[in-house]
């Protein structure tokens, strides 16, 4: 059998330094004045329980983390038309801000120049007092990541 090399081993912080190097950290309000402006799209990757227990940024998208990658990459069959702009800039939100720096490194991967993600996530949102309202249920037969901004 043969023997495989493999890659020096790396912790979850390498992993997180690497990413962050890739992509542009905002804070709550920067990333919100973006949206409001329509330079920036918020991406929100949290799971359905999270956005009904915590509530959601109006006019995110909600793109869950278990299927992004297929939600952005055109080529998947199973994209979102609201990312299928790959110029578009993207600010990724989870509920600390962490899995949304891992996120956001992939998408540039995927060949998105400008992504980044909110610093602190949801928690530092509601904590900054910027907008947010209750999540609405995802209409039925609409699979996850495919229906339209909040």
């Amino acid at each position: 059998m043969p023997v495989v090399a493999r890659a020096a081993t790396k912790t979850a912080a390498d992993l997180l330094a690497e990413a962050r190097s890739l992509i542009q950290r905002v804070d709550p309000a920067t990333a919100w004045v973006a949206a409001s402006a329509g330079e920036a799209l918020i991406v929100d990757i949290r799971s359905d329980d999270e956005r009904r227990r915590d509530g959601i940024v109006p006019g995110s998208l909600h793109l869950p983390r278990t299927v992004l990658e297929w939600r952005v990459d055109p080529e998947s069959g199973w994209s979102n038309d609201h990312v299928a702009d790959s110029g578009r800039r993207l600010v990724l939100l989870c509920a600390h801000g962490w899995s949304s720096s891992l996120a956001a490194a992939t998408l540039v991967d995927l060949g998105y120049a400008d992504v980044g993600d909110v610093e602190g996530g949801f928690e530092a949102w509601l904590a900054a007092g910027l907008p947010h309202a209750s999540a609405t249920e995802r209409p039925r037969g609409v699979l996850p990541g495919m229906a339209p901004p909040d």
